[in-house]
């Protein structure tokens, strides 16, 4: 009985493993794409740039000269999918605090 129960119990464990290991790999893989490839595209440049202009290139936080833009929401597996609404003007210190 003892025996079944640590083979069960190990066999959870394993599978929770493997479900994190698997989670953490698409996570990476997401991270990667979102910062090496979508954040450089032009898609990306113009949607900063009308979220810059639309907040007069000013920091929606302090009102400080702007230098990058905010994502208030993430669209979940869509990546490049954010409606513009869903950004905002900051300055890279106000940006710094709201991601730490």
């Amino acid at each position: 009985m003892d025996l079944q129960f640590l083979v069960l119990t190990l066999s959870l464990v394993a599978i929770w493993l493997f479900k994190q290991w698997m989670f953490s790999g698409k996570r990476i893989r997401r991270r990667d794409y979102y910062r090496n490839v979508y954040l450089k595209s032009d898609e990306w440049q113009r949607k900063r740039h009308v979220v810059l202009k639309r907040d007069n290139w000013r920091c929606v936080y302090c009102n400080e000269p702007a230098t990058e833009v905010h994502h208030k929401r993430y669209a979940q597996r869509r990546i490049g999918k954010e409606p513009i609404k869903w950004l905002i003007s900051v300055c890279k210190q106000c940006h710094n605090s709201l991601h730490s």
